[in-house]
Formats: C-alpha cells, sequence, structure tokens
C-alpha cells in the first residue's frame, strides 16, 4: 500500500468528509497529519479529535499540505475558498469531492501561480459510510502516479476505487454509483409492496425485502462469480425465478428502464455541473 500523506487538512467534515475520516483513522493513518476545518464541528467530530488527537480547527493549519482534500457542500465553495487557499502549494494534491464542480472550477480558485492543476476529482458513494462504498476519480494533467496511488490510499479506506481518463465521465460515474444506491433502496421499496400485495403483512414483507437486497448484494460482494452467472444459479427453468423474470427482462422491462433512468441521472448531472 503506498504511504499515508506527511500532512492532511480535510475541509468539511460531515457525512461524506466525516465516513473518510473514519476510514483513515480505523485504516491507521496518523492521526498527528491530520488537520480538519469545519466552522460548525458537529459534537461527534469533537469527540473523535479529542479520542484520535487530529487538529480540528488548528489556527496553524499546514501553509502547504501534501493532501487538501474538499468535502464541503459544492455551493460553500466560494465562500470556502479563501479559508483553505492558502494551504495549498505547488505540490499540493487537492481531491474535490464537490459534485458538479469541474477541474476549471476548483483550479479558478486556487492560489494564481498554480500553473498545472493537481486536481483529483472523486465521486464516492454513501456506502461509504460503512466501509463499502465506491469512488470513481479522474485525475487532471498535473498529477502524478504517485499523487493517483496515493489518492487510492486515501479513498480505499472506504471502499472500492475506479479511474476513469475523461472528466465527462465523472457525470456518467455519478449516474450510475453515485446515485446508484438509491436504485437499490427503491428496489427494495417496491419488492416489499409487492409482497404485501399478495397478501404478506407490511412488516414481514419489509422485513422479507431488505434481508433478500442485503443478503443477494454480500453474496455478489464474496463470490467471484458474475452478476449473470449468480442469476442463472438462482433460476430453474420453468421455475419461479423464471416467470419472474420473464417479466422483468421483457422488452421494455428493468433492463431499457435502467439505461434511461441512468442517462437522465448522466443528463442532470451535466446540467448541474454547467
Amino acid at each position: 500500500m503506498t504511504r499515508f500523506p506527511a500532512s492532511l487538512v480535510l475541509v468539511g467534515a460531515g457525512k461524506m468528509g466525516g465516513a473518510m475520516l473514519e476510514g483513515w483513522l480505523a485504516g491507521g493513518f496518523d492521526p498527528r497529519h491530520i488537520s480538519v476545518i469545519d466552522p460548525k464541528p458537529a459534537d461527534t467530530l469533537v469527540a473523535l479529535a479529542s479520542q484520535y488527537g487530529f487538529a480540528l480547527n488548528p489556527a496553524d493549519a499546514p501553509t502547504a499540505a501534501e493532501v487538501v482534500v474538499l468535502a464541503i457542500k459544492p455551493q460553500m465553495l466560494d465562500e470556502a475558498a479563501p479559508h483553505f487557499r492558502h494551504m495549498i502549494g505547488p505540490k499540493t494534491l487537492v481531491v474535490s469531492v464537490l459534485a458538479g464542480k469541474t477541474v476549471a472550477d476548483l483550479s479558478a480558485r486556487l492560489p494564481q501561480d498554480k500553473a498545472h492543476p493537481v486536481i483529483v476529482r472523486a465521486m464516492p458513494n454513501l456506502p461509504a459510510s460503512v466501509g463499502r462504498g465506491v469512488t470513481g476519480c479522474y485525475a487532471a494533467s498535473g498529477v502524478s502516479d504517485a499523487q493517483r496511488a496515493a489518492t487510492t490510499t486515501l479513498l480505499s479506506c472506504v471502499g472500492g476505487v475506479e479511474w476513469v481518463e475523461d472528466e465527462s465521465l465523472i457525470d456518467a460515474v455519478t449516474s450510475v454509483s453515485g446515485s446508484g444506491p438509491a436504485y437499490v433502496f427503491l428496489l427494495v421499496e417496491c419488492l416489499a409492496k409487492a409482497g404485501e400485495a399478495q397478501g404478506l403483512p407490511a412488516d414481514v414483507a419489509a422485513r422479507l425485502a431488505r434481508m433478500t437486497i442485503t443478503g443477494a448484494g454480500e453474496l455478489l460482494h464474496q463470490s467471484a462469480l458474475s452478476p449473470a452467472t449468480l442469476r442463472q444459479n438462482v433460476t430453474s427453468p420453468g421455475g419461479t425465478t423464471a416467470a419472474a423474470l420473464d417479466v422483468l427482462m421483457a422488452e421494455g422491462g428493468l433492463g431499457p428502464l435502467m439505461v434511461e433512468a441512468v442517462d437522465a441521472a448522466r443528463k442532470r448531472a451535466v446540467a448541474l455541473s454547467g
């Protein structure tokens, strides 16, 4: 594993920033090398700082940190920029998890002597909060191989990491994995409602649906088999599962509907970033 950076500043420690911070601490990152900037720290963040000893809103935050991770709300970028600009030197790696903020947007708010932006755009998803997320990343031209590896090390603490080589593909990442957990949660809701329609009590249907999805997800996580193979393994010819799949896989069924949904999310991501 690539080493952790000698100095890291986390700007914003809300849900996603806090999840990454907890992942770093659990992964063995020396808290003495971490500074967290959050103007309104939650009680849980204050307690975490007391427990681990990382610096919370220090007066002497690094003036040229090795890595600065931006995890504030995208709409707060202009307001927050003056508070972190001084921490960014010519070789500082900036990792941004700000949805919709492009490399150009970020570069415009960095010190003007930073001629070649060392910026990584990262799109994590909600399961990062339980260490089972996945993050899609894009590196600007100024990012070195070592800095890409360092980014992978940092983000691997909360799940998998995938790289894309075209910044526009971050919008596709957003539509697949960024928004994807909501699609799965909706599937649980729909499966539970379908169970109710067959006469199951609502609470029983809800538990069956939830445990079915989480169990299938864990099987997918642990198995080396493809999703298609796993699906085939549970489908007996002419059986009950096959009857249901005939509906879901019919023309205009789940496959085309998912393509349409993901494309709608991608188009909205493009609109928001424009």
